[in-house]
């Protein structure tokens, strides 16, 4: 007698559930998505006790006549795809057939359902996978479907549920990522018998975002590349979690877990974001089916990329170039004054191998620029203490600004100034803060995180062109390492000099340092060797493209102007106009805000005028 037999269909039901469904939540997912994938335009969800004992899922969706209301309990019965060639162009949430069968067999399942049009509805009831019980019954046009006692015929599976406000807030989640997913369909969740949360349709995505992650400043940030489109709605970097719990990936329309997409979209904030730290939001990724793989997952919870390294790549750098643009001012209040948009520079131009030297008589209007000026780097060691007393800053063409999504061509603000050279110095508090006056309020400024971030763009520039200006010491700087640690200098040596810093090992414990950037000048060359190391260490988990920028912040963190340095009113307004031509200048490269806003209105408020 043979030993290999088929399983009954009960038992092969339960094994094909616990792949489908791990808790309420998962119900709650399947069965919603079947209501989408219905043409439903409203889907209410009911619990008791966060789902154990009920999970009602209700839509005015196309209904089934019973013979399809039958039908659609059977494993591999479905309505999306007829042949293999439609698992490359899906529309559809759902194409297993599984989601049914799965729940019915491990609870008590009544289907009740009308298709539009139809005289009367039909009632199914199954039981733990058994025979299906049909009849007649009168029901509105689409569907609902009630799950009880979950888990009934399964102890085993039913001790390792949490709790009801656990296994509640999971189902929450699901329904946020559904209402995600179509802005245009409202959905309703109520829990024992009291309205938990709403979504509304909503005409467009940015709506649905703001309507679901409530309470956070999210920036909308659109890109595209061939078939490829991108649109995010994220969060400032400071509002950035531990853990990617508050970025939500949807792909087609499609929530999923990605994580080296979710790694992707958190490089896109560069240096700002510091690694292991996720952006708060939703990006929504559209490209071609045939371009992905969703029959991956039993959950359809994770998909598969045709050429994912080319879609990271093309996600970071879409995002990237319009966080920068985005950020460069953090929240102000209630809102941001004005929207900036300025010529993107060509990344091809060659970033300039100088340094900067103060000259207060210059007008900053006059021909040559602004105070800050352009000097060859001096060779001369006597030099280094003045070139070590101010950071670099640049200034650029003047900035474009117009009013936050007109959609229409930005005009000049007080005659082509930016942002922050419109605003007016007024003093240098502490010997750390810079305030001044704008149009609608006062702004303070953290100098250190200003002139970093200003210092960094510059360092950024000269290392990806490659022509980093270094400042030879007059005596070398010996440094003593861990062996590890010159190893890894070793292992990065072409890296290394492309930073601008020029070592040589003498020893296994220790390096000579020759030379620095000319930026960071004032910087010890100890400590700017001890970040290198500490961060080429991680290039393990990022790319050294990404690393870089770490290292550049780093390094641009000692040698910018810090806090108790005193800076003259030409100094602060030369810092002021310089922020106006860089990325992110909203923040410093960790992430710090670099201004905050107090408003006339309030002060008046605390003053009781």
């Amino acid at each position: 007698m043979g030993r290999i037999h088929r399983l009954p269909d009960d038992l092969a039901n339960q094994i094909a559930a616990g792949e489908v469904v791990e808790r309420p939540a998962s119900v709650v997912k399947e069965l919603v998505e079947n209501a989408l994938d219905s043409g439903a335009t409203r889907v209410k969800v009911e619990l008791e006790q966060g789902g154990v004992a009920l999970v009602r899922v209700s839509d005015d969706g196309a209904g089934m006549a019973a013979d399809d209301a039958v039908l659609a309990l059977e494993r591999h019965a479905t309505s999306k795809i007829d042949r293999k060639e439609d698992l490359f162009a899906l529309r559809t949430f759902g194409f297993r057939g599984e989601a049914l069968p799965s729940i019915a067999s491990v609870s008590r399942l009544r289907l009740l359902t009308r298709a539009r049009g139809a005289a009367e509805g039909t009632e199914v009831v199954v039981e733990g996978g058994g025979a299906p019980r049909v009849k007649p019954a009168g029901a509105a046009e689409g569907t609902t479907v009630e799950v009880r006692d979950f888990f009934f015929n399964v102890p085993a599976r039913r001790k390792f549920l949490k709790s009801t406000g656990t296994e509640s807030a999971h189902v929450s989640e699901a329904m946020l990522l559904a209402a995600l997913a179509r802005p245009d369909v409202s959905f309703f969740l109520v829990r024992d018998g009291r309205a938990a949360r709403e979504w509304l349709r909503v005409p467009t995505r940015r709506e649905r975002v703001a309507q679901t992650i409530d309470g956070e400043r999210l920036e909308t940030c659109l890109g595209e590349r061939g078939p490829l489109k991108i649109e995010a709605h994220l969060s400032a970097p400071e509002r950035a979690r531990a853990g990617a719990v508050g970025l939500h990936l949807l792909v087609n329309g499609r929530p999923v877990r990605d994580r080296p997409l979710a790694r992707a979209v958190a490089q896109a904030y560069g240096s700002v974001l510091e690694p292991g730290r996720y952006p708060v939001g939703a990006v929504y990724v559209d490209l071609p089916p045939d371009q992905v793989d969703v029959n991956v997952h039993p959950q359809k919870a994770e998909v598969r990329f045709a050429d994912g390294r080319a879609l990271f790549d093309a996600v970071t750098r879409e995002l990237h170039a319009a966080l920068a643009r985005a950020f460069n001012l953090p929240a102000l209040g209630t809102g941001r004054p004005w929207s900036f948009a300025r010529p993107a520079r060509d990344a091809s131009e060659p970033a300039e191998p100088v340094t900067t030297r103060f000259v207060p008589e210059r007008d900053a209007d006059s021909p040559g620029g602004d105070p800050w000026e352009l000097a060859p780097p001096s060779e001369d060691p006597s030099t280094q203490k003045s070139l070590a007393e101010r950071t670099t800053l640049t200034s650029l063409a003047d900035i474009q600004v117009g009013r936050p999504g007109d959609g229409q061509a930005s005009k000049a603000l007080f005659e082509g100034a930016g942002f922050y050279a419109s605003l007016e110095f007024l003093a240098q508090v502490r010997g750390t803060f810079l305030v001044c006056s704008g149009s609608d309020g006062l702004y303070v400024l953290d100098q250190h995180a200003a002139a970093e971030r200003v210092t960094f763009d510059r360092l950024r520039r000269a290392f990806e062109a490659r022509a980093m200006s270094t400042q030879r010491l007059l005596i070398a700087d010996v440094v003593e390492l861990l062996p590890a640690e010159v190893t890894i200098l070793e292992e990065h040596a072409v890296e290394v000099a492309a930073l601008g810093v020029e070592l040589r090992a003498v020893g296994p414990n220790a390096v000579a340092v020759h030379a620095v950037p000319t930026l960071l000048i004032r910087g010890r060359p100890e400590r700017i060797v001890r970040d290198l190391v500490a961060e080429l260490g991680r290039t393990a988990t990022r790319p050294f493209g990404d690393a870089a920028d770490m290292v550049l912040a780093t390094m641009a963190c000692h040698g910018s102007i810090r806090a108790g340095d005193a800076l003259s009113r030409e100094e602060a307004v030369a810092l002021l106009r310089a922020l106006d031509h860089i990325d992110f200048a909203g923040h410093c490269p960790h992430g710090r805000p670099v201004v905050t806003r107090i408003g006339y209105d309030e002060l008046e408020r605390r003053v009781g005028r």
